[in-house]
C-alpha cells in the first residue's frame, strides 16, 4: 500500500493515484478556512528517531568483550572446541539442560553473553553492533533492552526444548542478535513510519536477508544452535509486532510496559511448560553426571525428583538401585526393583536382582518367590533356576535345590560355579561318586581354589588320600595365584 507524501500515514487500498490521505486533506481545509468536518485527531506516524549514542547497544557489546577476555586471561586459549574453553564455559553459566531444566535458570540469561571463541564473539559482535543500533534508534533505548533480553531468554528455553533428550551446551548472543532482528521484521513490515516507503522497504530486505542467510548456514554448520536463532526470531517477530500495532510512540509508556510483559509471560510459561515436559530427564542426566563425578548422594537427590516428576521412568529407578548398590543400601535397591517389576512385570533383570538381593539379606522365602514367578515368565531363564537353587539350599531343600541346578547346567554348562553346587548338593546327601565327577567337570571350566577344597573333602571321605592332597595342593597354588 501507499503512504501519504505528507504525514507518512498508509493510505487505504486501491485508492489509485492519491498522495494525501484524508486526514491530511481535512487538515489543509480547515487551515484555509473552508468548511470541512470536524478535524480528527490521529496519531501520528512512527517515527525512527537519529540518537547520536547508542548506550545499551554499547553496553551489551561491552559485557560480551569483558567476558570474552576474561575467560581468555583464564585458560590462554580463543579456539572453538578446546576442552578447558568448553569446561569454563560450562563453569560460568552456559545453557546445558540437566543444569538448566534442574534449578539452575539463570543460565537461560547468562549464556548470552559467553561465546565459544573468537570467531564467533567477532561474527556476534559485528551482527550486535550494526543491527543493534538500529534497533535502539527505532525502538529507544529501554525497549531495545527488553526486546534484547527476552528474546535472548526465548532463545535459550527453544534450545533447551529441541535439545532435551541430547544435551548440548550452548553459549552465544546470536540468539538475541536473531531476536532484534525478528522483532525489527514485524516492526518494518507493520508499522507506519515518516520515512519514504522505499527506505523501509530496503531496510527490511536487508534485515530478512540478513536472517535467511544465517539461518541456512546454521543448518549446515554442526556446531550452530540453530534451534535458539529460531526461537529468537519467533519471539521477536511477536514483540516486534505488538509494538508496531500497540505501542508505537515513545512516550507511549503504558502500552510500551505491557508488551515485553507479554514477552515475559511468554518465556515464563515456556520454562514451566518445558520443565513440566522434560523437567525428569533433565534431573536424571544431571543426576548421571553427578554419579561420575563421585558425588552419590546428590545424583540420588537428582534421581529422586525425576522419579517424582516422572513415576514411570525407568532409567531413573534402575539408576537409583545402582546408586544404592555402592551405598550398599540393599533395602532400598529393592524398593526400586520392586518399582521396575510394577512398571514392567516381564522384565526379568529386575526380578533376577531382587531376587539376588533377598539371597544376600539371608530372606530365602521371598527369594524364592521372586525367582519362581520369573520361571513362571521365562521357564529356560538360567539365572532363575540358579537363584531358586539357590533360595532352596538356604532352606536345606537340598534335592530340589540339586535339580534346580541341573536344569540351569543343562540351559548354559559354562555357568557360574554350577557344577560346584551341583557338586556341593550331591556332597550333603551323601553321594560322593557323582559330587566328583561334577567337581571334576568345573575343574575343566577353570582354576577355583573353592571347587579344589571341596573335591579334597570329598575324597578324604572317599578315602581317596593321594587325591585329596593333590586337590588341596592344586586349592593352595590357586589360592596364591589369585
Amino acid at each position: 500500500m501507499a503512504n501519504c507524501v505528507q504525514c507518512g500515514r498508509q493510505l487505504p487500498g486501491l485508492t489509485f493515484g492519491k498522495k494525501l490521505c484524508q486526514w491530511c486533506v481535512q487538515h489543509e481545509a480547515a487551515q484555509r478556512g473552508e468548511d470541512s468536518p470536524v478535524q480528527r485527531i490521529e496519531p501520528a506516524p512512527w517515527t525512527r528517531s537519529h540518537l547520536s549514542s547508542m548506550p545499551v547497544t554499547q553496553a551489551i557489546f561491552g559485557i560480551n568483550v569483558a567476558v570474552f577476555v576474561a575467560m581468555s586471561l583464564a585458560v590462554g586459549v580463543t579456539v572453538l572446541g578446546d576442552p578447558a574453553w568448553g569446561a569454563l564455559s560450562l563453569r560460568l553459566g552456559a545453557n546445558y539442560g540437566p543444569y538448566t531444566l534442574s534449578g539452575q535458570w539463570w543460565r537461560l540469561l547468562s549464556c548470552i553473553f559467553i561465546h565459544g571463541g573468537l570467531l564467533h564473539i567477532a561474527f556476534n559482535m559485528w551482527c550486535l553492533w550494526n543491527l543493534g543500533r538500529l534497533a535502539e534508534s527505532v525502538y529507544g533505548h529501554w525497549t531495545f533492552a527488553a526486546v534484547y533480553l527476552i528474546t535472548g531468554l526465548a532463545s535459550s528455553l527453544m534450545s533447551l526444548a529441541w535439545h532435551s533428550s541430547s544435551p548440548v551446551s550452548s553459549v552465544g548472543a546470536s540468539g538475541a542478535i536473531f531476536g532484534i532482528a525478528g522483532a525489527l521484521i514485524s516492526s518494518f513490515y507493520l508499522g507506519e513510519f515518516s520515512l519514504p516507503r522505499a527506505v523501509m522497504t530496503g531496510m527490511l530486505r536487508s534485515v530478512v536477508t540478513f536472517v535467511a542467510y544465517n539461518l541456512f548456514f546454521g543448518a549446515v554448520i554442526a556446531r550452530t544452535d540453530n534451534s535458539a536463532h529460531i526461537g529468537g526470531v519467533l519471539m521477536g517477530l511477536l514483540l516486534g509486532a505488538l509494538i508496531a500495532k500497540i505501542a508505537p510512540g515513545h512516550d507511549d509508556f503504558l502500552r510500551r510496559i505491557a508488551v515485553p510483559l507479554v514477552g515475559v509471560l511468554f518465556v515464563l510459561g515456556g520454562a514451566m511448560w518445558l520443565h513440566h515436559a522434560r523437567g525428569y530427564l533433565a534431573h536424571a542426566q544431571y543426576g548421571f553426571l553427578l554419579f561420575r563425578d563421585g558425588k552419590v548422594d546428590q545424583g540420588i537427590s537428582e534421581l529422586q525428583k525425576s522419579a517424582g516428576l516422572r513415576p514411570d521412568f525407568v532409567p531413573a529407578h534402575t539408576a537409583l538401585a545402582q546408586a544404592y548398590v555402592k551405598k550398599h543400601d540393599f533395602e532400598n535397591e529393592a524398593e526400586e526393583m520392586k518399582r521396575l517389576i510394577t512398571l514392567d512385570p516381564r522384565d526379568e533383570n529386575a526380578r533376577v536382582t531382587l531376587g539376588v538381593i533377598y539371597l544376600d539379606q539371608k530372606v530365602p522365602s521371598k527369594a524364592q518367590e521372586v525367582f519362581s514367578q520369573l520361571l513362571k515368565i521365562n521357564p529356560d531363564n538360567v539365572d532363575g533356576h540358579a537363584g531358586l537353587a539357590g533360595a532352596l539350599s538356604d532352606q536345606q531343600h537340598v534335592l530340589e535345590a540339586l535339580e534346580e541346578y541341573k536344569r540351569a547346567a543343562a540351559l548354559d554348562p559354562n555357568y557360574q560355579d554350577v557344577y560346584y553346587n551341583i557338586g556341593l548338593m550331591e556332597a550333603r546327601i551323601k553321594r560322593y561318586d557323582d559330587a566328583i565327577i561334577s567337581l571334576q567337570k568345573q575343574r575343566q571350566i577353570g582354576d577355583d581354589p573353592e571347587n579344589e577344597k571341596l573335591l579334597a573333602d570329598v575324597y578324604d571321605t572317599k578315602g581317596m588320600k593321594s587325591e585329596a592332597a593333590d586337590a588341596r595342593q592344586k586349592a593352595a597354588q590357586f589360592q596364591t595365584a589369585h
